[in-house]
């Protein structure tokens, strides 16, 4: 089977990364970043990027090889939507405006910073691993109400719900603390189950319905 570390992307070539693809960041991962690439070490957007790619193969990886020893065909399809959506949400986007300290202060921050940051949030819940994230709403105006939809994906056996509220807490409570946005909601759509490595203990609370019928257009609701 392939590895997904090597999953080609070349119609993902993009101008979001300054100039880097998503497979030369991949490339410079496995080189041990080294020979030191100051046009991706000193880029926010690669940087971004790459940290992404690294949580996503730490999750991925194992999960694959999981349903290559189960015998079943393992869809790699949600790896590479990952990394387009990676590749997408890292470009800086609009201007997200912050509180000013003082009245001669314009302090923003990017929409790219914003998305890695609940991707980066996201990602740290057990069992979930993020696959899209999207502010819906006016975020260059201060204090206009914003909905975030993150969409995720949730390792077979864990209770979807359970994860769906740890995600959209996790999620709220980064925003509200490293953010001026007003999050009017934070909505979690499970998109993907993934295989669940022999060595990671099943979530033992009790599963509710989703757990294993979730479905592409599943959401838990806000």
């Amino acid at each position: 089977m392939t590895d997904p570390e090597h999953v080609r992307l070349d119609s993902l070539e993009p101008d979001d990364l300054d100039g880097h693809s998503i497979d030369e960041l991949a490339d410079y991962l496995d080189a041990g970043m080294q020979p030191a690439d100051p046009s991706i070490d000193d880029s926010p957007a690669c940087q971004n990027a790459l940290a992404a790619i690294v949580r996503l193969r730490q999750s991925s990886l194992g999960s694959l090889e999981a349903a290559a020893e189960q015998e079943a065909p393992a869809d790699e399809s949600w790896v590479s939507g990952v990394l387009a959506n990676i590749s997408l949400e890292a470009r800086a986007g609009r201007d997200v405006p912050l509180r000013p300290a003082a009245p001669t202060e314009r302090p923003v921050m990017t929409e790219g910073a914003i998305r890695s940051l609940v991707r980066s949030a996201g990602d740290g819940v057990s069992d979930a691993l993020i696959a899209r994230c999207t502010l819906e709403g006016d975020v260059t105006e201060l204090g206009a109400p914003v909905r975030v939809v993150v969409e995720i994906a949730v390792r077979a056996g864990a209770t979807i719900r359970t994860v769906a509220s740890e995600v959209r807490e996790t999620v709220a409570a980064v925003l509200a603390d490293q953010t001026d946005l007003v999050v009017d909601s934070v909505d979690v759509v499970v998109r993907d189950l993934v295989p669940r490595t022999d060595d990671e203990p099943a979530d033992d609370r009790p599963a509710d319905d989703g757990t294993s019928h979730g479905s592409d257009d599943e959401e838990a609701g806000a």
